[in-house]
């Protein structure tokens, strides 16, 4: 899965490193993006334009009652996004990219290691990212909705990040992975006017291409509380 992620470049930033225009405000530098957090996405327009767009994390469906199914669909499975449906339509014509300075996953703890406050073995935080420092684009989906109970509301734009099986390196920290989409496939990705999803779905395929470094890191970025630049420092030794 995944559910937190650093995100602290600007969106005019965002804007030029993926070549596309933006016109929001910047959200301000995260260290620890968490669920229902406003988060950056690219999409295209029916002209194929790129915008950078804000977006609430957590996907609630045009057809929801209620803003908080978003925080239980922070992510959509790629195995099954053309099946639910809160998702297939939205594979079809509403896909967004996710950029990421990196994310964060928990590796699992050992039997005979530190334990927790519940007598468990105490799971590793892990920083991901790109060994090139360059930011990664994860695949993801998005809808808009407004509040059946309040008509005056403007629309709320929200987003999931869709997940794959783990790649090799990923493996030894968690069974799934965001997918990455790599640049020669961005606008691919963003064509509204590809509804094939099955075109892309070797994009769902989690490469073996080493472009990740994965490093241990504080637990203080197990409480959402914490939000400071050293949340991505490796552990020393």
């Amino acid at each position: 899965m995944c559910g937190r992620f650093v995100s602290t470049s600007t969106a005019a930033a965002i804007a030029s490193y993926f070549g596309a225009t933006s016109s929001i405000d910047s959200l301000g530098q995260n260290f620890n993006v968490a669920p229902t957090h406003d988060i950056y996405g690219v999409v295209a327009d029916p002209r194929g334009n790129d915008t950078v767009q804000a977006f609430h994390w957590g996907l609630i469906p045009s057809w929801a009652r209620e803003r908080k199914i978003g925080a239980s669909m922070i992510n959509a499975r790629s195995e099954t996004i053309t099946e639910k449906p809160a998702f297939r339509d939205l594979a079809r014509k509403k896909r967004v990219l996710i950029p990421m300075d990196g994310f964060y996953e928990w590796k699992p703890g050992s039997p005979d290691g530190p334990l927790n406050s519940k007598g468990k073995p105490l799971k590793q935080p892990m920083f991901i990212e790109r060994i090139d420092g360059e930011p990664l684009a994860v695949a993801g989906l998005w809808s808009t909705w407004k509040d059946p109970a309040d008509p005056e509301q403007r629309w709320l734009r929200s987003a999931t990040v869709i997940t794959t099986k783990a790649n090799h390196d990923m493996s030894v920290v968690h069974h799934r992975m965001p997918v990455l989409v790599p640049p020669t496939r961005w606008q691919e990705w963003l064509d509204p006017g590809n509804a094939d999803i099955e075109s892309l779905s070797d994009l769902f395929t989690a490469r073996n291409d080493n472009i990740l470094r994965l490093c241990a890191v504080s637990t203080n970025v197990n409480s959402v509380r914490n939000n400071t630049p050293d949340l991505t420092t490796p552990l020393s030794g």
